[in-house]
């Protein structure tokens, strides 16, 4: 018997004849789409992606079509035949002189405790409904597999809503109103922080000097948009025992001044990562900071508060359709927070952990990545997969390129691994997934032989490896990634201009003869290339309508082609895509009998709005394994 079952809205207007003959396309919301090839009279093909609504209409030929139903359901009734039933995958041959019917059905999908029941026609699902069943009208809305987010920091996140935002703000006057604005709203906070300080805020570099001119009796600081970044007044320094600089590991940095003192730019993670353990954050931040565990071992309340930064996390993601996502930093104790959270029943998605491998480990370290993958791999909590950082980022110099930095002569950036090879191949050994942050193209490079180097010594299999980010890559690696089996883990928002990101100082720092290199997706899907979008929370707005919208309407940079995506292929990116690059295709990411009941029901039809709109559709209906975890104005 049927939990839930989602009933779509009658057919719309008369239908509208194409140029194929027999066939029609309608206006209104579509519940078919397919491919078709088509013979015209003088022997040339036709072929395109088509769509309709449902109804019932005659059809004769006289020249053949092959028929690929992308979407929906459609029922084929020669005369005097058998009728035959086209669902998702099927493909059907049309014979010249076929007459007969084509019935596309209502589509309805029901769901039975955390599973997906049955997808089919209305009068089909709706004999499945029982006395208990609540029956929800879909009114016209675009229902999609639930979101997968493939990319964010959800702990990272919550605690990112319980700070200042100043990504709307330019200049020394008004950042320094909101915080003292905030300052006053939060007496007790021992840190006041910022979040979304673009690198021109300030309209210069900015200094700890710059800080103490808006509050001085106070720590106060405020983080880069890419979170690789933080910027510190003199009290904060103090505070956590970086003004008089200190030792750091490859790659991060306390910048130094010619005084002898921190100049307040901390770069990267172990750089602030004192600042942020003196905020009360350090636990939640130790999966991207060093990879290890806490140290003592957290008392009850410290556990506690750590799970409701991981629960405000969550529910945000719910609120924007998420159901499923990689959290893109960790370490065992994260996974034992949400394993707890399920037992409390407080767990709200599903979500899935790597081990964070660290420059200053050994490979011996990678037995504590296994150990994870073992004890967790069901269909909420798992992990199997090795986080890297090869890289910065590109506005602080700290992306890895091929070659120097137009502003800078002589600066590269430089890889946090210089013997990739070697752990990757390890890695792949142990059966494990390996993601890499690789933003630079110098960057890109070192993780595309590393995983070549892994597949030359342990065979091919089903790895499915990723690199995030590609922010810019060298022409003769597009195609690498396709020949490999790379996933390409990009993030729409994160093109400058695209979104909430300003197209300065990153499009300068890259050069403009390397814009047609920098921020690909359609090139590298056209290569071969696998392709899962994600935000990358709280680097960006979580909303995958946002995300959407940017993806849709960016445009290219001057000399690059246009890199967009059509609106099915950024629905897959967001959906079953990003399910496969996680190794939980079997799980979710399609709406299929058997698969987890993850729906995302939209505000509105999201094929009936122009692309700059859709973040306007907002998520009416968020399900998680059958279970409502976000609700807004629904009825029924």
């Amino acid at each position: 018997m049927s939990d839930t079952v989602f009933r779509f809205p009658e057919p719309g207007p008369e239908p509208i004849t194409t140029d194929l003959e027999g066939w029609t396309k309608r206006e209104g919301n579509p519940t078919m789409r397919y491919w078709v090839q088509h013979s015209s009279a003088d022997g040339s093909m036709i072929s395109g992606t088509w769509e309709a609504t449902t109804g019932t209409w005659h059809a004769s030929y006289q020249f053949y079509e092959f028929v690929h139903l992308i979407e929906g359901r459609i029922t084929i009734t020669p005369e005097g035949g058998e009728p035959v039933t086209l669902t998702p995958g099927d493909a059907f041959v049309v014979e010249p002189t076929f007459k007969g019917t084509w019935t596309i059905e209502e589509p309805a999908v029901a769901l039975a405790g955390e599973r997906i029941l049955a997808v089919g026609g209305t009068a089909e699902i709706a004999a499945l409904a029982g006395p208990g069943t609540r029956v929800i009208d879909a009114g016209g809305r675009t229902l999609l597999p639930g979101f997968f987010e493939g990319h964010v920091h959800v702990g990272l996140g919550g605690a990112d809503l319980t700070h200042l935002h100043i990504g709307h703000l330019h200049g020394a006057e008004a950042v320094g109103a909101a915080f003292r604005a905030f300052a006053a709203a939060n007496p007790d906070a021992a840190l006041l922080m910022a979040q979304e300080a673009h690198y021109g805020i300030l309209g210069h570099p900015a200094s700890r000097h710059d800080l103490d001119a808006m509050i001085a009796d106070r720590p106060i600081a405020m983080m880069s948009p890419d979170l690789h970044t933080v910027w510190a007044n003199t009290a904060a320094l103090r505070a956590a025992g970086l003004l008089n600089g200190a030792n750091m590991p490859h790659g991060h940095e306390v910048v130094m001044g010619a005084d002898g003192l921190a100049t307040g730019e901390l770069r990267e993670f172990e750089a602030f990562g004192p600042l942020i353990a003196f905020a009360g954050e350090g636990r939640i931040n130790l999966g991207i900071a060093t990879g290890e565990e806490p140290d003592p071992a957290p008392t009850p309340a410290e556990r506690a508060a750590d799970k409701a930064l991981l629960l405000k996390g969550m529910e945000h993601c719910a609120a924007h359709g998420v159901t499923s996502l990689v959290n893109m930093d960790g370490n065992r104790y994260t996974l034992e927070l949400l394993a707890e959270m399920r037992a409390e029943g407080r767990l709200a998605l599903r979500v899935k952990v790597p081990f964070h491998f660290k420059p200053h480990m050994e490979l011996e370290a990678l037995e504590r990545a296994s150990r994870m993958a073992a004890d967790f791999d069901d269909d909420w909590i798992s992990s199997g997969f090795v986080k890297l950082f090869m890289d910065g980022v590109i506005d602080s110099r700290t992306a890895f390129l091929l070659r120097d930095y137009p502003d800078q002569p002589g600066h590269r950036g430089q890889p946090l691994f210089a013997d990739f090879d070697r752990i990757a191949t390890e890695i792949d050994r142990r059966g494990l997934q390996i993601a890499v942050h690789a933003i630079g193209d110098g960057a890109v490079r070192a993780v595309i032989d590393g995983y070549q180097a892994a597949r030359a010594a342990n065979g091919p299999r089903d790895s499915r490896h990723r690199i995030e980010h590609i922010e810019l890559i060298d022409p003769a690696d597009v195609p690498r990634l396709g020949a490999l089996g790379i996933t390409a883990s990009l993030q729409p928002p994160h093109a400058p201009g695209a979104m909430d990101f300003p197209l300065q100082p990153t499009l300068s720092r890259i050069g403009a003869d390397r814009w047609p290199d920098a921020y690909l997706c359609r090139s590298l899907a056209e290569a071969g290339a696998a392709i899962a979008f994600s935000s990358d929370w709280p680097v960006a707005d979580v909303s995958v309508l946002r995300g959407i919208a940017a993806a849709l309407t960016r445009s290219p940079y001057d000399g690059a082609r246009d890199e967009r995506l059509s609106l099915a292929e950024v629905l897959h990116a967001y959906t079953a895509g990003g399910a496969w690059a996680a190794h939980r295709d079997h799980v979710t990411g399609t709406l299929r009998p058997g698969l987890a009941a993850d729906l995302v029901l939209l505000g509105g039809d999201i094929e009936a709005v122009e692309p700059a709109r859709i973040s306007d559709l907002g998520v009416a209906l968020t399900i998680c394994g059958g279970r409502i975890i976000h609700e807004a104005g629904m009825s029924g």
